[in-house]
C-alpha cells in the first residue's frame, strides 16, 4: 500500500514536504498505525510527531481520528493546531 504523507507548518520545516511510504508491514492500516510506523523510523520523527504537541491529521483533506482507515493511495497529512494563512 503507498500511501503520501504531507507535512504543514513547523512540522513541514523539520521533516520536509512530503514523503511516499511504502506500508505491506501494517496490521491495521489506519492513520494512527501510520503514525506510529512514523515515529519509529526516526528520532526527529518521534520529536516532531508527538500527539501530545496537538498534532493534528487528516485523511484525504478531512481531519481525522487516528483510528480513521488507509487505503492504497490515500493522502495523510500531519500539522499542529494553529497553522498560518
Amino acid at each position: 500500500m503507498s500511501i503520501t504523507v504531507r507535512y504543514f507548518a513547523s512540522v513541514r520545516e523539520r521533516l520536509g514536504a512530503q514523503e511516499t511510504v511504502e506500508l505491506s508491514a501494517l496490521t491495521q492500516p489506519n492513520v494512527g498505525a501510520l503514525l506510529a510506523w512514523l515515529q519509529a523510523s526516526s528520532h526527529e520523527h518521534a520529536r516532531v510527531l508527538d500527539l501530545d504537541r496537538g498534532l493534528r491529521m487528516a485523511c484525504n483533506q478531512a481531519l481525522c481520528e487516528a483510528d480513521e482507515p488507509l487505503s492504497d493511495g490515500d493522502e495523510v497529512a500531519f500539522f499542529p493546531p494553529v497553522t498560518g494563512g
